[in-house]
């Protein structure tokens, strides 16, 4: 069964420096029907104004995938990691016992846009970790690349979590399908562009939400660039 939510659907906080789109409650957005899909339990798409950021904050068991796509994202992390984060670049941040970070966009004139993904952690109190690599367009032309997984199948980066990330872009004839366990859940958020999900047509911003199904095929992409998650139930 595949659930559409529409962009226009989500949360949004304007904070000025900070404009936020909240797939699920997040902060001052609350929907009891939206706190999660599976063990996905995060995805802000999140656009930070010149020479701003979050300062330095906390997180705690929790496995933390930030997605580039325009500008630069700089993190800065109590494991001593100071990092630059550009389009095309995965980077996951395992929370565990505990990790202090901060996230600045120091580029002048140029807003970054990327998406915070926060996925529930199969076991608490793992060590703080950080890993980052990059995913070129060519290997996410009309093909959903694996980039996260709990074992670093394909050289994704390594998450501690029953779940694994995919990106693609796709355009024209351009077309993937990925096999799906029906007991488990999937999870279709469309980046930008259009592309259809299983018959269902999207638009940037939106999602779909499936369960109980066997197959994920995605065809009729415009300019489309699509991030899969395959999520335990």
């Amino acid at each position: 069964m595949l659930t559409l939510r529409k962009s226009q659907d989500r949360g949004h906080a304007d904070h000025g420096w900070l404009h936020s789109y909240h797939s699920f409650s997040f902060a001052g957005y609350y929907d009891p029907l939206h706190m999660g899909w599976g063990n996905l339990r995060v995805i802000n798409e999140d656009r930070i104004a010149p020479g701003t950021g979050f300062g330095t904050h906390g997180h705690k068991d929790m496995e933390i995938i930030s997605y580039v796509l325009s500008g630069e994202l700089a993190h800065k992390d109590s494991m001593g990691n100071v990092k630059a984060i550009p389009p095309g670049d995965v980077q996951r941040m395992s929370a565990g016992t505990g990790v202090m970070h901060s996230e600045f966009n120091h580029a002048q004139g140029q807003t970054t846009h990327f998406f915070q993904i926060w996925i529930e952690p199969d076991r608490l109190g793992v060590a703080p970790g950080y890993e980052q690599k990059t995913f070129p367009d060519a290997e996410k032309r009309g093909h959903l690349r694996l980039v996260a997984s709990p074992d670093g199948a394909q050289g994704s980066v390594r998450i501690n979590a029953d779940a694994a990330m995919y990106a693609g872009l796709f355009d024209g004839g351009e077309t993937a399908a990925l096999p799906l366990d029906p007991a488990r859940k999937a999870y279709v958020h469309l980046v930008r562009g259009a592309l259809d999900v299983n018959g269902a047509a999207l638009k940037a911003g939106d999602a779909a939400l499936l369960e109980g199904d066997a197959r994920l095929e995605l065809s009729g992409g415009r300019d489309a660039e699509v991030i899969v998650f395959d999520l335990a139930a």
